[in-house]
């Protein structure tokens, strides 16, 4: 019986020889795959980039561009990398192997076919396809929700995008990895998420909070890592949205954590915020120019609050970056 759960997923064959092609469109067709066709390297990139692509099977040795060569290309493109490439292949020596690992191909499959390996490694490689397709997903509904928040106040429009740029750049000066450069990057956009627990009469409220209302706008902290914690590509981002609003002294929350007790990430996200939101207009007050903000996080550096290495090196680097302008 063909698979009709797989009859929407689409597999390219890419091969110089019709005969071949042929081959793998009949054993393919039978299980309700959409097949679609490229005759050599060149159109196999243009089908690859232009159309919606389950699954690649690429020739090694085409005219033009080499499977190997394709396969490099959709690797480093982030629209095309997570597409699963099967390298067939009549080359058997352990260097043509290797030349393919080092493109980045997900398998390979020896010619000729044999039918039953073909689909069985299809179908792994199809259902891996399908588990990372519904993660992008879940993540760019948490991204767009995020951005639905900020959205509720003209006076954060934009907020979550410098945040992200000036964290991920205060990470790559201070030579953070790229992993946690990635973390802050994604973290300033999703970091107060969890606000969407809090009620719009507390979060949008023009004057003080009471101290009940407060309490609700504190927990949204905890709510936000408990939304993104099921993700597991979200795994490094969970302290810097559990840990963004604590306090060098203590007195932060949600967890009262102290000095080198907070997340490094966390820091620095929260640095990143602290400087933006006093130099953008608030209903409250207008925009304060970058030194009289710096003087102010001095200020509360000696309270206790932040890191104040941290606020010399932001200082340092949109003082650079002004110069540079």
């Amino acid at each position: 019986m063909p698979n009709t759960k797989d009859q929407f997923q689409t597999i390219l064959i890419a091969d110089d020889i019709e005969a071949n092609r042929a081959l793998l469109t009949e054993i393919l067709s039978a299980e309700n795959y959409r097949i679609v066709h490229a005759q050599d390297g060149d159109e196999a990139m243009e089908v690859l980039e232009n159309g919606e692509v389950d699954l690649a099977l690429l020739d090694v040795m085409m005219p033009g561009r080499t499977g190997f060569a394709v396969c490099r290309a959709l690797k480093s493109n982030p629209d095309t990398r997570l597409i699963p490439v099967v390298l067939v292949t009549s080359l058997s020596a352990s260097e043509d192997r290797m030349q393919g690992i080092e493109s980045g191909a997900d398998d390979f499959i020896n010619k000729p076919v044999n039918k039953e390996e073909l689909l069985a490694r299809v179908r792994s490689l199809l259902k891996i396809k399908q588990f990372t397709d519904e993660l992008e997903h879940a993540e760019t509904v948490l991204f767009a929700l995020a951005l639905s928040i900020e959205a509720k106040d003209p006076y954060t429009e934009g907020h979550c995008d410098r945040l992200s740029q000036s964290s991920e750049a205060l990470a790559k000066r201070l030579s953070l990895t790229e992993e946690e450069r990635t973390a802050l990057r994604r973290g300033g956009v999703i970091h107060d998420i969890g606000k969407v627990a809090v009620p719009d009469q507390i979060l949008l409220k023009p004057g003080p909070l009471t101290p009940e209302e407060r309490q609700v706008m504190e927990r949204h902290t905890v709510v936000g890592a408990g939304i993104c914690s099921p993700l597991k590509s979200f795994r490094s981002i969970l302290p810097i949205i559990r840990h963004h609003h604590e306090k060098m002294d203590g007195s932060g929350y949600p967890d009262g954590l102290k000095g080198a007790a907070i997340p490094l990430t966390a820091r620095i996200l929260q640095t990143a915020d602290i400087y933006d939101a006093l130099t953008t207009d608030r209903p409250y007050r207008k925009a304060m120019p970058p030194e009289r903000a710096f003087a102010l996080m001095r200020e509360e550096v000696k309270r206790g609050w932040w890191d104040g290495a941290l606020v010399d090196e932001l200082q340092a680097m949109v003082h650079g970056s002004a110069l540079s302008n």
